[in-house]
């Protein structure tokens, strides 16, 4: 009979077969001294929807999940929120199954500014164009606002989004101009800061959001795709001479901190992203 581990916990979400959030989530436990289950939960794969998958959580024994796309804005709907920043945002990408019921967070957002403080220390983001409004477009929305973008030009095919976006943002009552803009060139002539909040450019949806031409002249990109860690949209950003920001720092950023709601116990964040890169490194020369 296989040992209960001291901790299960879940990723729901579609194409995360690559997903490194399960390696992160076990070697978080390691350091702690717990054994942890970490299940990537596809719906499709399981012939099951999303809200089939989530409402099966806690009869299958999972403390708590990740949600990534496209469900964080589903997940929004079906937990409770305490955190009124985040009940604002309307994206949650973890969970905590309580006795009391599911409980939402979005450590997207904390994330992020975690992984732009590390990188930019605390320069100003200026003038910033977003390209996507779903549910992690949402939380770079909101965490641009957080550390003082100038401006905000958010751009979406699908316009009713961005401007509900940006309806919520302006509430907010910050100095932060919000911009809802069709044309993403259009959006990034002039910005200082070009962040990728869309899928495009992971693995299955190759591509950029954004010419590399239309790069030129802006600071620091950002790109919240990790798998691959290059992508188009940062390797023509580096070319055009920006300081980027690799998606993989939101992945660990976002990871540290759901641990945090998951578990309650500390990590020494040096050590483990020392372990993760040793292990991913072992993984990629054996395959």
């Amino acid at each position: 009979m296989t040992a209960k581990p001291d901790l299960k916990l879940g990723l729901i979400g579609d194409n995360i077969a690559r997903s490194r959030s399960p390696l992160l989530h076990r070697l978080a436990g390691q350091q702690n001294g717990m054994e942890v289950q970490y299940d990537r939960l596809i719906p499709k794969d399981m012939n099951e929807d999303f809200d089939t998958v989530f409402g099966k959580c806690v009869e299958r024994g999972y403390r708590g999940i990740n949600v990534t796309y496209p469900y964080k804005e589903r997940a929004a709907k079906v937990v409770t929120i305490d955190d009124p920043m985040v009940r604002a945002i309307g994206a949650v990408n973890t969970v905590l199954f309580e006795a009391d019921g599911p409980k939402g967070q979005n450590t997207d957002y904390s994330g992020f500014i975690a992984a732009y403080r590390l990188a930019r220390a605390d320069k100003a983001p200026g003038v910033c164009c977003l390209i996507g409004t779903g549910g992690v477009g949402r939380a770079l929305a909101f965490g641009l606002v957080e550390l003082g973008a100038s401006e905000l030009r958010l751009v979406d095919r699908e316009a009713d989004k961005a401007k509900a976006l940006a309806d919520e943002l302006t509430a907010l009552g910050s100095k932060t101009k919000i911009v809802v803009e069709t044309d993403a060139v259009v959006a990034a002539t002039g910005a200082t800061g070009l962040l990728n909040g869309t899928p495009v450019g992971m693995v299955g949806y190759g591509g950029t959001p954004l010419a590399a031409s239309a790069m030129e002249g802006a600071e620091w990109a950002f790109d919240a795709v990790y798998t691959p860690v290059d992508t188009q949209f940062l390797t023509d950003a580096e070319a055009a001479g920006l300081d980027v920001i690799s998606g993989y720092e939101l992945f660990f950023f976002q990871g540290v901190h759901a641990w945090a709601h998951f578990s309650g116990t500390p990590l020494d964040q040096d050590r483990l992203r020392k372990a993760l890169l040793e292990t991913v490194e072992l993984e990629l020369k054996s395959a």
